[in-house]
């Protein structure tokens, strides 16, 4: 996302012709702005083939379920207390 995030900004400050970006030609500094489409595309198919994505889906979802257990146990009045 930050790769993205990055090349946005960059086509707009070309676009707009904001700061030295915007006195770059296209012709000569094209893989400056290709670049982090580039690596936006790697890194999602690095994160999809490694099981990156997967994972911390599943890191979200148990967070969600343990948060739930202990609100649920704390509104039957039973809270943390251990035996």
């Amino acid at each position: 996302m930050y790769f993205l995030a990055a090349g946005v900004i960059l086509l707009l400050l070309k676009f707009f012709e904001i700061g030295p970006v915007g006195r770059w030609g296209w012709g000569e500094h094209w893989y400056l702005f290709a670049a982090p489409f580039i690596l936006a595309v790697v890194w999602w198919a690095w994160a999809d083939a490694s099981g990156y994505t997967k994972k911390k889906a599943m890191d979200k979802m148990d967070l969600r379920k343990k948060e739930r257990l202990e609100k649920n146990r704390d509104a039957l009045g039973m809270g943390n207390k251990r035996r």
